[in-house]
Protein backbone atom coordinates (compact mmCIF):
# COMPACT_ATOMS: atom_id res chain seq x y z
CA UNK A 1 0.00 0.00 0.00
CA UNK A 2 1.71 3.22 -0.79
CA UNK A 3 1.28 6.26 0.78
CA UNK A 4 -0.88 8.24 -1.48
CA UNK A 5 -3.42 5.21 -1.29
CA UNK A 6 -3.31 4.86 2.74
CA UNK A 7 -4.16 8.81 2.60
CA UNK A 8 -6.89 8.55 0.13
CA UNK A 9 -8.49 5.79 2.18
CA UNK A 10 -8.94 7.78 5.45
CA UNK A 11 -12.03 8.94 6.43
CA UNK A 12 -12.82 12.92 6.68
CA UNK A 13 -13.29 14.01 10.25
CA UNK A 14 -16.26 14.91 10.84
CA UNK A 15 -15.55 18.37 11.86
CA UNK A 16 -13.85 21.23 10.75
CA UNK A 17 -10.52 21.73 11.02
CA UNK A 18 -8.50 25.95 10.98
CA UNK A 19 -7.44 24.55 6.92
CA UNK A 20 -11.26 23.68 6.51
CA UNK A 21 -13.36 25.29 8.64
CA UNK A 22 -17.06 23.84 8.65
CA UNK A 23 -20.55 25.79 8.71
CA UNK A 24 -23.58 24.51 9.97
CA UNK A 25 -27.09 26.04 8.73
CA UNK A 26 -30.70 24.82 8.74
CA UNK A 27 -32.87 25.82 6.12
CA UNK A 28 -36.50 26.13 6.60
CA UNK A 29 -40.01 27.04 3.93
CA UNK A 30 -43.65 27.65 5.08
CA UNK A 31 -45.97 28.06 2.32
CA UNK A 32 -49.45 28.36 2.27
CA UNK A 33 -51.21 26.88 -0.79
CA UNK A 34 -55.11 26.07 -1.77
CA UNK A 35 -56.20 22.82 -1.20
CA UNK A 36 -56.57 20.20 -4.53
CA UNK A 37 -58.80 17.50 -2.90
CA UNK A 38 -61.80 17.85 -0.97
CA UNK A 39 -63.09 14.52 0.48
CA UNK A 40 -66.36 14.13 1.95
CA UNK A 41 -68.49 11.04 3.39
CA UNK A 42 -71.64 9.97 3.20
CA UNK A 43 -73.84 7.45 5.05
CA UNK A 44 -77.04 6.40 3.71
CA UNK A 45 -79.75 4.74 6.04
CA UNK A 46 -82.50 2.66 6.16
CA UNK A 47 -84.69 1.39 8.93
CA UNK A 48 -87.72 -1.60 9.01
CA UNK A 49 -89.23 -4.40 10.67
CA UNK A 50 -88.67 -6.65 7.60
CA UNK A 51 -84.49 -7.66 6.83
CA UNK A 52 -85.63 -7.84 3.18
CA UNK A 53 -87.16 -4.67 2.77
CA UNK A 54 -84.84 -2.94 5.20
CA UNK A 55 -82.04 -3.70 2.51
CA UNK A 56 -84.01 -3.43 -0.60
CA UNK A 57 -84.39 -0.12 0.72
CA UNK A 58 -80.83 0.74 1.73
CA UNK A 59 -79.90 -0.74 -1.87
CA UNK A 60 -82.14 2.13 -3.38
CA UNK A 61 -81.01 4.75 -1.37
CA UNK A 62 -77.17 3.38 -1.99
CA UNK A 63 -77.51 3.37 -5.83
CA UNK A 64 -79.12 6.87 -5.69
CA UNK A 65 -76.73 8.61 -3.56
CA UNK A 66 -74.09 6.90 -6.00
CA UNK A 67 -75.30 8.19 -8.83
CA UNK A 68 -76.09 11.54 -7.98
CA UNK A 69 -71.97 11.68 -7.23
CA UNK A 70 -71.21 9.74 -10.74
CA UNK A 71 -72.89 12.98 -12.48
CA UNK A 72 -70.53 14.75 -11.31
CA UNK A 73 -68.04 12.74 -13.82
CA UNK A 74 -64.21 13.86 -14.03
CA UNK A 75 -64.88 16.32 -10.62
CA UNK A 76 -64.86 13.13 -8.55
CA UNK A 77 -61.42 11.64 -8.25
CA UNK A 78 -62.43 8.80 -6.47
CA UNK A 79 -65.38 7.01 -4.97
CA UNK A 80 -65.66 4.16 -3.24
CA UNK A 81 -67.66 2.40 -0.49
CA UNK A 82 -66.20 1.78 2.72
CA UNK A 83 -68.44 0.22 5.07
CA UNK A 84 -72.01 -1.73 5.01
CA UNK A 85 -74.13 -3.02 7.95
CA UNK A 86 -77.46 -4.73 8.23
CA UNK A 87 -77.97 -4.64 12.57
CA UNK A 88 -81.07 -6.17 13.73
CA UNK A 89 -82.62 -4.89 17.41
CA UNK A 90 -84.30 -6.53 19.68
CA UNK A 91 -86.97 -5.69 21.75
CA UNK A 92 -86.59 -4.69 25.25
CA UNK A 93 -89.72 -6.67 26.46
CA UNK A 94 -90.88 -10.18 26.18
CA UNK A 95 -89.94 -13.35 26.51
CA UNK A 96 -87.49 -14.43 24.09
CA UNK A 97 -85.61 -12.94 21.41
CA UNK A 98 -87.79 -10.79 18.67
CA UNK A 99 -86.56 -8.46 16.83
CA UNK A 100 -87.96 -5.16 16.76
CA UNK A 101 -86.54 -3.56 13.66
CA UNK A 102 -83.79 -4.05 11.39
CA UNK A 103 -80.98 -0.95 10.97
CA UNK A 104 -79.21 -0.34 7.75
CA UNK A 105 -76.19 1.69 6.62
CA UNK A 106 -74.03 2.23 3.97
CA UNK A 107 -70.79 4.51 4.37
CA UNK A 108 -69.35 5.90 0.98
CA UNK A 109 -65.99 7.93 0.72
CA UNK A 110 -65.85 10.70 -2.52
CA UNK A 111 -62.82 13.05 -3.08
CA UNK A 112 -63.49 15.70 -5.65
CA UNK A 113 -60.99 18.37 -7.22
CA UNK A 114 -64.29 20.70 -8.42
CA UNK A 115 -65.19 22.76 -5.04
CA UNK A 116 -67.67 24.44 -7.30
CA UNK A 117 -69.20 20.89 -7.62
CA UNK A 118 -68.51 19.96 -4.10
CA UNK A 119 -70.77 22.32 -3.21
CA UNK A 120 -73.32 21.65 -5.74
CA UNK A 121 -73.13 18.18 -4.56
CA UNK A 122 -72.99 18.04 -0.73
CA UNK A 123 -76.02 20.13 -0.94
CA UNK A 124 -77.58 17.59 -2.96
CA UNK A 125 -76.79 14.52 -1.07
CA UNK A 126 -78.03 16.19 1.99
CA UNK A 127 -81.44 16.52 0.38
CA UNK A 128 -82.03 13.10 0.11
CA UNK A 129 -84.40 11.37 3.04
CA UNK A 130 -82.10 9.44 5.46
CA UNK A 131 -78.84 10.29 3.98
CA UNK A 132 -75.81 12.60 6.17
CA UNK A 133 -72.92 13.94 4.44
CA UNK A 134 -69.95 14.96 6.89
CA UNK A 135 -66.47 16.79 5.52
CA UNK A 136 -65.22 18.57 3.79
CA UNK A 137 -61.66 17.57 4.37
CA UNK A 138 -59.40 19.76 2.50
CA UNK A 139 -55.78 18.40 1.63
CA UNK A 140 -52.77 18.31 -1.22
CA UNK A 141 -52.56 15.19 -3.18
CA UNK A 142 -49.13 12.91 -2.34
CA UNK A 143 -46.96 14.20 -5.34
CA UNK A 144 -48.23 17.80 -5.22
CA UNK A 145 -45.85 20.47 -6.48
CA UNK A 146 -46.17 22.24 -3.13
CA UNK A 147 -44.02 19.43 -1.58
CA UNK A 148 -40.76 19.86 -4.51
CA UNK A 149 -41.49 24.04 -4.17
CA UNK A 150 -40.83 24.16 0.06
CA UNK A 151 -38.06 21.63 -0.17
CA UNK A 152 -36.34 23.87 -2.90
CA UNK A 153 -36.69 26.95 -1.14
CA UNK A 154 -35.84 25.41 2.19
CA UNK A 155 -32.51 23.84 0.00
CA UNK A 156 -32.00 28.24 -0.82
CA UNK A 157 -32.57 29.26 2.30
CA UNK A 158 -29.85 27.48 4.45
CA UNK A 159 -27.53 28.16 1.04
CA UNK A 160 -27.98 31.33 1.46
CA UNK A 161 -27.85 31.56 5.55
CA UNK A 162 -24.53 29.76 5.09
CA UNK A 163 -23.17 32.43 2.88
CA UNK A 164 -24.30 35.02 5.39
CA UNK A 165 -22.62 33.72 7.71
CA UNK A 166 -19.45 33.54 5.46
CA UNK A 167 -19.89 36.96 4.60
CA UNK A 168 -19.95 37.58 8.16
CA UNK A 169 -16.52 36.51 8.26
CA UNK A 170 -15.20 38.30 5.39
CA UNK A 171 -14.78 34.63 3.47
CA UNK A 172 -16.61 32.43 1.09
CA UNK A 173 -18.02 29.03 1.13
CA UNK A 174 -15.88 26.14 -0.62
CA UNK A 175 -18.18 22.89 -0.70
CA UNK A 176 -21.17 21.08 0.42
CA UNK A 177 -20.33 18.44 2.36
CA UNK A 178 -23.71 17.71 3.47
CA UNK A 179 -27.63 17.91 3.07
CA UNK A 180 -29.95 16.03 5.04
CA UNK A 181 -33.86 16.26 4.71
CA UNK A 182 -35.09 16.45 8.16
CA UNK A 183 -38.49 17.04 7.04
CA UNK A 184 -41.44 17.94 4.83
CA UNK A 185 -45.20 17.90 6.16
CA UNK A 186 -48.71 19.00 5.33
CA UNK A 187 -50.17 21.04 8.78
CA UNK A 188 -53.85 20.39 7.89
CA UNK A 189 -53.76 16.95 6.97
CA UNK A 190 -57.72 15.76 6.27
CA UNK A 191 -58.76 18.08 8.79
CA UNK A 192 -62.59 19.03 8.30
CA UNK A 193 -63.46 22.65 8.57
CA UNK A 194 -66.60 22.13 10.24
CA UNK A 195 -67.52 19.04 12.05
CA UNK A 196 -71.14 19.59 11.78
CA UNK A 197 -72.91 17.18 9.71
CA UNK A 198 -75.55 17.73 7.01
CA UNK A 199 -78.75 15.69 6.78
CA UNK A 200 -82.64 16.58 5.85
CA UNK A 201 -83.14 13.68 8.65
CA UNK A 202 -80.70 15.40 11.01
CA UNK A 203 -82.26 18.42 11.34
CA UNK A 204 -85.93 17.04 10.78
CA UNK A 205 -86.77 19.46 7.92
CA UNK A 206 -89.84 18.60 5.61
CA UNK A 207 -88.73 17.79 1.84
CA UNK A 208 -89.30 20.57 -0.30
CA UNK A 209 -90.01 21.02 -4.16
CA UNK A 210 -87.66 23.19 -4.50
CA UNK A 211 -83.87 22.17 -5.07
CA UNK A 212 -81.68 24.14 -2.20
CA UNK A 213 -79.24 26.93 -3.05
CA UNK A 214 -75.41 24.84 -3.49
CA UNK A 215 -73.30 25.59 -0.29
CA UNK A 216 -71.08 28.20 -0.58
CA UNK A 217 -67.81 26.27 0.71
CA UNK A 218 -64.65 28.26 1.31
CA UNK A 219 -61.79 25.96 0.72
CA UNK A 220 -59.29 25.83 3.93
CA UNK A 221 -55.66 27.08 3.05
CA UNK A 222 -53.05 24.50 3.36
CA UNK A 223 -49.39 25.31 4.80
CA UNK A 224 -46.57 23.18 3.92
CA UNK A 225 -43.03 22.78 5.90
CA UNK A 226 -39.95 21.86 4.77
CA UNK A 227 -36.78 21.43 6.44
CA UNK A 228 -33.09 20.49 5.60
CA UNK A 229 -29.60 20.65 7.65
CA UNK A 230 -26.64 21.57 5.13
CA UNK A 231 -23.26 21.82 6.04
CA UNK A 232 -20.46 23.45 4.54
CA UNK A 233 -16.62 24.02 4.18
CA UNK A 234 -15.25 27.79 3.64
CA UNK A 235 -12.17 29.16 3.23
CA UNK A 236 -10.09 30.23 6.50
CA UNK A 237 -11.27 33.26 7.25
CA UNK A 238 -8.99 36.02 8.74
CA UNK A 239 -9.46 36.90 12.25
Amino acid sequence: MTPDTATHQTPPVPYGTPDTPRIAVRGEAHLEVDPEIARITITVTARGKDRRETLADLTRRNTLALDLVKTHGDAVEHLETSALTITPELGRHGRGERVRTHHGLVHITAELNDFTALGELTTALADLDLTRVDGPWWTLRPNSPSHRTARQEAVREAVQRAREYAEALDTTLTALVELADTGTEDTHPRVPQSTRALSRAAYGAAPTEDEPAPLDLEPQRQHVRAQVDARFTMAPPRL
